[in-house]
Formats: structure tokens, sequence, C-alpha cells
């Protein structure tokens, strides 16, 4: 018996993840230290396809016995960051009506009626329709539980939306004020622009002032340390999400950028126990790694961010100290995050929990090489390559090109429950995701090229990375397909087009496709006037216009000769269902083999897990009907 069941292990070593699998990882979450007990506390969340539903338990791990318990709630341990140092007062957010929206608010008599009235833009954001209602911030007196709107009657948000949470708001280091980010701006002045600004709201005056006022950019990530030093996070140009993204320090009179000679751009930061650093997280070369700057010193000196971490994975997150060193969130493209201790001085790494370890000891890991790829004006592009868990370079594999979306999002050594390489490479596909033009981790140049030029060199970056690795002669020339969402997905729609026979299938999530309804349906209009250039109506715009003729895939549709699967989400409103609806019948009335895989009540994810399911299932059947 234990004979035959040694077999079945090692049979079952060679097989690759499975979409059930990869839906039911635990997916963890560090939360902070204890640095008095040297406890982390850390949430895993447990999917369960059957019911469709995710379960979360918190757990605290005792760094130095190895014990392990189960925590009712983190914070008895962690503190409650929303009450003030006192005890006295408590950060509250509550939703507060401000607009008419609904036919009810304008005509209440008419119970019955089902109409929505907007005078200005920002009229939906994300996947929600605005609704005339407001996250304000309330402070709650905790003895005798009176609450005051410190936002009242503004037309804004704290927390900002739609990805705004907790760290949009702190208490400084005495509680006696209350420092928050806010895009101050409403209607069309809201949709085009990208200007938050750090608020500070005085407890014994009631009166508010603006830290970051004349930055035009996003502010954003206030950061005390426990001395009350301030340090947050600032891109400076409004309008461009995507801008080099620097570290502020505060001094109380003085301003500093500590990265700003630096050719990068910051993910995330943490004050250093002495409050003489910072530590931040940054992507470089096709990974994301911790690094570390100084403060400021009497002598005038230039510092630079020293790289702690090396190797081929990402640094995804920072959840606290722990003595001396530094606790992080790390993964890679063969593993979904767990929590791993840094020594900051020597960068060396160790795993601390290890939730998903009888797994992946269970079943087979990709290869991923990185590759270095010359492009065609001669640049050196890094090429993540991955490869089937059982690869065998005397066969032929056919190979999948993976688009980026963002535009400028880091394509790292990240871990997607969507456009997972593992998975892809499991069912006997290689893998070829290059870092075109755009991406940012290879300087500022690199990361900016792509705005106004969607249509131009980062394609020739696709179709050279592509080309390079369809030398090798265990990919199957005959079997290549394109693939990609958002961004991505524009960049099959466009490719589509330009491939010359490379492809032989391509599947498009949520791509744009006809830069003028784009223009006219999607809500953050700074993005599409940033990267496009302007209004599809500026006839005199010619770095527009280059846009909405030469790089809109509609104007090419008839160039379309492969097979090609359009996947959409109903309550994407980024890139709005009439972009994949207008592909599709484009595909169908020109007599391609077509697919609409449509989810009505998915964003511009999927985040049902059963639909994620289906997605799996619908994009691996249709690579075998048309690889």
């Amino acid at each position: 018996m234990l004979f035959a069941a040694t077999l079945t292990m090692s049979a079952q070593a060679q097989q690759g993840i499975t979409a059930e699998q990869l839906i039911e990882l635990n997916r963890v979450g560090g939360m902070g230290v204890n640095a008095e007990t040297s406890e982390l506390i850390y949430a895993v969340s447990k999917v369960d396809i059957a019911s469709n539903k995710k379960s979360t338990e918190v757990f605290g791990l005792n760094l130095k016995e190895g014990t392990k318990r189960t925590i009712e709630d983190p914070s008895k341990i962690l503190g409650d960051p929303t009450i003030s140092a006192d005890g006295k007062y408590q950060i509250v957010v509550k939703e507060v009506k401000l607009d008419k929206v609904f036919g009810t608010d304008y005509y209440p008599e008419l119970k019955q009626s089902n109409v929505q009235i907007y005078n200005d833009l920002d009229y939906r954001h994300w996947d929600t329709w605005q609704d005339g209602k407001f996250n304000h911030l309330f402070v709650k007196n905790l003895e005798t539980g009176e609450m005051v709107d410190i936002m009242e009657g503004e037309k804004f948000e704290c927390p900002t939306q739609p990805f705004g949470g907790a760290e949009d708001y702190t208490w400084n280091a005495e509680g006696t004020k209350i420092y928050y980010v806010c895009k101050k701006l409403y209607g069309k002045e809201y949709a085009v622009s990208t200007n938050t600004d750090i608020y500070v709201y005085d407890l014994a005056t009631g009166k508010t002032s603006n830290l970051t006022e004349g930055n035009m950019g996003y502010d954003t990530n206030p950061v005390f340390s426990a001395e009350g030093k301030l340090a947050y996070l600032q891109m400076k140009r409004d309008g461009y999400e995507s801008d080099k993204n620097d570290i502020i320090y505060f001094d109380g009179t003085t301003k500093h950028n500590l990265t700003a000679a630096w050719d990068g751009t910051v993910n995330s930061f943490v004050w250093s126990e002495d409050e003489k650093s910072i530590y931040f997280v940054a992507p470089t070369g096709g990974e994301a790694h911790l690094f570390k700057i100084d403060l400021p010193g009497k002598k005038k000196i230039l510092n630079r961010p020293v790289q702690i971490t090396n190797g081929q994975f990402d640094v995804r997150g920072i959840v606290g100290w722990n003595k001396k060193n530094l606790l992080v969130m790390r993964g890679d493209m063969n593993h979904a995050s767990e929590v791993y201790s840094v020594d900051v001085k020597s960068g060396e790494m160790a795993q601390v929990t290890d939730e998903n370890d009888d797994l992946y000891a269970s079943i087979g890991l990709s290869k991923i090489d990185k590759r270095i790829v010359k492009t065609t004006d001669g640049k050196d592009m890094v090429t993540w390559v991955v490869y089937p868990p059982d690869f065998d370079s005397t066969k032929q594999y056919p190979t999948l090109l993976y688009c980026q979306g963002g535009p400028q999002g880091a394509l790292s050594q990240f871990y997607s429950y969507r456009w997972n390489f593992q998975l892809m490479a499991a069912q006997g596909y290689i893998v070829v995701a290059p870092n075109r033009r755009g991406m940012p981790g290879h300087g500022v140049e690199w990361n900016e090229q792509i705005s106004k030029d969607y249509g131009g060199q980062n394609m020739k970056d696709y179709l050279a990375a592509i080309d390079d690795v369809a030398k090798e002669s265990y990919v199957d020339k005959n079997r290549l397909g394109c693939i990609g969402a958002s961004y991505g997905g524009y960049s099959v729609f466009y490719l589509a087009a330009i491939h010359e026979g490379r492809f032989k299938s391509f599947i498009a999530h949520d791509g744009i496709f006809n830069w003028q309804s784009m223009y006219g349906t999607t809500e953050e209009m700074f993005f599409v006037n940033w990267d496009l250039g302007g209004a599809y109506w500026d006839k005199d715009n010619a770095v527009a216009q280059k846009a909405y003729n030469e790089f809109n895939p509609a104007d090419h549709v008839e160039k379309w000769d492969s097979p090609i699967m359009i996947i959409q989400g109903g309550l994407d409103f980024r890139v709005p269902i009439g972009q994949g609806l207008e592909a599709y019948q484009a595909a169908q009335l020109q007599g391609l083999k077509s697919r609409l895989l449509y989810f009505p009540e998915e964003n511009h994810w999927v985040l049902d897990y059963q639909n994620s399911l289906i997605w799996h299932t619908e994009f691996q059947k249709w690579l075998k009907e048309t690889l």
C-alpha cells in the first residue's frame, strides 16, 4: 500500500495547478506585528467554489516560539488606528446624501418612478452610478457619542473613490489633528483631474487647511512615525495617473522630495524604527523589491535609494517591524503571497507563513526565465518566459504572447487569480510576457514613452518579444496565440490587424476597441485626455487625431483574419460594454470564428468565484479549439 501511495504522489507531482486549485488557494494578508510580543497578525481567506463564498480567519503567529492561535479581535493586539492617542475620539466613515439624483428625490409623490437625472459629469465611476451620496469623515466623541462631520456640506469624498481605504486618513501622533486625502473637485472638474490633496483638520479649532496646496497631481498615503514625523506619496502632474510617485518628507517646515533624483517610482513605504530612514517597495527590472533611503541630514548630501532585496520574486507589500527585521509579503509567478522576514542589513529573507506550501509541494511548478530581448530600436527589454511544469526542450509547444494592461502597470513576478501564468503553463502552453514600453521598473523615460503612442513602439516591442522566443526549436510557430485585458485587450485588438500571420488565435478581455466611443462613455476623463492627447472632435490636435485614427483598432478591423474571443463585463464603466460588443459584432459580420463571453454583473475584473471558474474554463476551451 505504501509503495502504491508513493507512485500516486509521484504521478500527481507532475501535474500542474488546476483552475479550481488556483481559486481555492489560501489567500494570505499580513495585518501587522505586535512589537512587544513579536506576534504576527495575519488573515487567511479561503474560497469555496461550491457555495460561491469566501471565509476569513485571523491568526496570531508567535515569531519567537512558532506557536499559532486564532484571533477574534485583531484591534486588541494591534490597536485601532481610528482612535486618537488619548483614546477620547474616533474617526468614523459615513455616507451623507447631498445631491438629488433619483426621480423620487425630485418627485417624492411618484414612488414607483425609476429614473436618474444628472446635470454634470462624474455621474458614474468604475462600476457604480452616482447616487448623490458622499463618504465623509466624522469625529466621534467616545465619551458622549457626539459625531461631528469634518467635511460638512462638501460634495467630496474620503476615502477617495473607487479604491481608497483606511490609508486615506490618519491621526497625527498627538491625536489632535486628522490628516486625510481628498479630491475636492466636483462634476466635470473631478472627472478630468487627478489632483488629490492632503487636508489637515484641527480638532481644537474645527478648521481645515490644505497641506499640499500647489501640487497638482496625486498626494496620498500620509504616514506618521511614532515621534510625529510625516511622510507621504506624491505625483506632480495633474491628469497623469501613472506619473512618477515620490516620497515626500515633511519636517514641519520644509517638504523634502526624497526620491526626486531617483529614476523610479514608489509603490508603498514604512518608517524605520530609528526614524532616520524610510523603507519602500518599488518595481525594478521586471520585479518588485525593498529599498531604503535616508532622511536628509545636516550635511546637504543627495541621498540615493539602496536596494535591500534581490531575486526572482516580488515584494508585494510591507507588514511591519519585528525588532530589527521587516516583515513583508512576497511571492512569484509560481507562488501566491506569504509573509517573509527581511534582515534589512543583509537583505536575507526567511519565510514566515506557509499556508499553501502543501499544495505547491504536490504539483509541478513552472520554470521561469528572465530573457533579455533586443527591441527594434536597439533597447534591452526584460521578457518573462514561463514553461509548462513538465517542459521538454525536445518537444514543441503552443505559445502565448501576454499583453499587460495598465497601460503602465508593472509586469513583475505577480500572481494573479485571473491572468495566472502558472495555470496557463500547466495547460501545456509557453507564456511570453514582455516588459514593453510603458512599464515601470525600467526608468521614467521607458515608463512614460507609451503615452500618446499607443500603437507605436510598444507594439513593436510585443512583436520583437514573440519573434525572439519563437526562434527556439521548442516553440511551435504555427500555434501562437495573443491574449490580454484592458490595455492588453486593446493591444490584442490592434495586433489582430498588424500581426502579419503570426497569431492563430486571440483573446481580449475588456479591451478598448473604438477610441471615439471610449472617449464618449468612459468615466475618468483624465486618463483618455492624457494618454490620447485630447478629445476626438479637436481636429486641430495632431497628436489626438493620430490616436483616434492611426491607433484606433476599429479603423483597422477589416484586416482581422484570425479567430478571436471577446470577454466583457457589464459593469465595467472604465472600458464600457460597447467596446466589447462593437468588437464582437465586427468579427461576426466579417465571418470570423468568434465568441462573446459576457459577464453582466462583473466590472473591469471577474470577482465572483463561480464566474471566475467559468472564465478559466472558457479561456482554456477557446485555446484548445483554435490553437
